[in-house]
Parts: C-alpha cells; sequence; structure tokens
C-alpha cells in the first residue's frame, strides 16, 4: 500500500510526499516513512517498492479530469461538506496550467505507471498494479468524529495564516489512533511523532498527508466495504475515502441534488436518512 501526495505540480521547491507500507496476509512487514519526492521520485519509489502481488497507489490528486472548466461533479459534492466544515476544494479543470493542462506532469505519471484505475477491482485484486484519487481533508471527517461539524474541520497547513498548532496535534494523532486501529504499531508512532513537532513546515503537513491517503487505502484494503465510499465515477472523476454514518449521510443530499454517484448509484431516501 503507497499514500502519495503529489502536490499537484512539479515544483522542487515544493515537492510532495510518499510513503508505503508492505503486508503479508494483511499485517505490516515494512513502512516505509514519508519522503519528499517529485513526480519522478514518487514513479520511482513506486518501482522500488511494489509487490510481485497487488499494490495499491493511494494519490491525493485527481486523476480524471475531463472537463474544460469550472469543478469536477464530485468535487461540487465533496465542496458541499467540506465548506460546511470551514475549509475549501481546489477545483481541478484542463484550464489549470502546470496542473492539468496537456502537459502537466501529472499526465505524465500516469502514462508511466501504467496503474488499474478501477477503485472495486483494486480492493479485490491479488496481484498488478492499481492506483485510486483520495482526498485527506475530506476523510479527516470520518477518522474522528470531533472534526465532523459546522466550521470545526483542521487548520493544519502551516503555510496558511489560519494555521493552528492545536489542529496540527489533532490530525496526527487521529491518524495514530487510524493506524492503530488496524494493527499498525509502527505507522502510529510515527504520527504520535509528528503530532510532538512545536513547529511544523508545509513540507511535515505534505508527509503527514501521505500518511494520511495511505491510511485510506489501507481501510480500503483491509476493513469492511461500508467503511469507504467512492464518490462520483471514472468517467467524469471520483474520490475514495472512509465513510462514518454521519458524513456519508450528509455527501448523499449533495449528491443527489447534482446527480453524483455514491458507491455506483444515485443516493436513495436511505442514504440520506437523518442527514
Amino acid at each position: 500500500m503507497i499514500g502519495f501526495d503529489s502536490a499537484w505540480t512539479d515544483n522542487p521547491k515544493a515537492p510532495g510526499a510518499i510513503c508505503a507500507v508492505s503486508l503479508e496476509e494483511g499485517r505490516p512487514v515494512r513502512f516505509h516513512p514519508p519522503r519528499l519526492v517529485s513526480f519522478d521520485g514518487g514513479l520511482e519509489f513506486i518501482r522500488q517498492v511494489r509487490s510481485p502481488g497487488a499494490t495499491l497507489v493511494a494519490l491525493d490528486q485527481p486523476t480524471v479530469v475531463p472537463n474544460l472548466t469550472s469543478m469536477r461533479p464530485v468535487e461540487r459534492a465533496a465542496a458541499s461538506l467540506v465548506s460546511w466544515m470551514g475549509g475549501g476544494v481546489q477545483p481541478s479543470n484542463r484550464g489549470r496550467i502546470g496542473m492539468f493542462c496537456d502537459d502537466a506532469p501529472i499526465w505524465w505519471f500516469l502514462r508511466q505507471l501504467k496503474a488499474m484505475e478501477d477503485p472495486e477491482l483494486a480492493r479485490i485484486a491479488t496481484d498488478g498494479l492499481h492506483l485510486m484519487e483520495v482526498f485527506p481533508a475530506i476523510s479527516l471527517a470520518a477518522m474522528d468524529a470531533d472534526f465532523f461539524g459546522y466550521r470545526r474541520g483542521p487548520r493544519y497547513n502551516p503555510a496558511r495564516r489560519t494555521f493552528r498548532i492545536e489542529d496540527w496535534r489533532r490530525v496526527a494523532k487521529a491518524a495514530a489512533r487510524e493506524a492503530a486501529s488496524m494493527g499498525f504499531d509502527e505507522i502510529g508512532e510515527w504520527c504520535r511523532v509528528a503530532a510532538s513537532v512545536d513547529a511544523p513546515r508545509k513540507a511535515d503537513q505534505d508527509r503527514l498527508d501521505a500518511v494520511l491517503c495511505l491510511l485510506i487505502a489501507l481501510r480500503w484494503r483491509l476493513r469492511p466495504r461500508e467503511e469507504s465510499l467512492i464518490l462520483g465515477n471514472t468517467t467524469t472523476g471520483y474520490m475514495v475515502m472512509p465513510a462514518a454514518p454521519a458524513v456519508r449521510e450528509r455527501l448523499a443530499v449533495a449528491a443527489l441534488r447534482m446527480s453524483v454517484p455514491m458507491d455506483g448509484h444515485l443516493p436513495t431516501g436511505a442514504d440520506r436518512q437523518g442527514a
């Protein structure tokens, strides 16, 4: 399992971060702590650590962007929750030069990676290289119920004026608990050490986001299917994320209004119950 926060562009002064854990029969064998990488460095890392069995890369960057302007439908649905929590969703479209234009590094990376992009297949595959898009910020609402509330989302990006050190610690501790709940003690310890950093930098957040991507992949593979969801589809764009009942219910309202599928179908009354 691999978590990759790509940082969206290939700026050598602001690289992304990547990490991984090797498994045998669902149990950790080796944890590769997060390191800063560019797209080519991320590609080399994946080639070095990938398994002879199944390998899943959870990437924090849109991988399906057919729209020329505005936002993808999945982003509009996700924004209904993220905005309520006090955050924002970056729009992805082919007009964003350097991020999603024809020459953007993400498309080179995907061509070189040659991974299958079918999240449901990735969940059960026993071989092959697989890829799925994830969104750590929205996933925190399911990892820790304290983040799920009006304007209760964490401000943990040290590069922004809204940064709060207490939120940094809350996010790192939430990640540690998520890792411990699945038996990944080494990942949990890395997160606990991160929580103790007094003055985190943007690079520290990139590393933490890579770990969050990894945890999303581990939950997708190892936990019951109903504990995660796919918002959107592989035609117009999608995200795989953890799914606490309250998160699922709130997203279902927006998804139905915007005709965005959840787990392959438009939400029903049962999905929206209690939202």
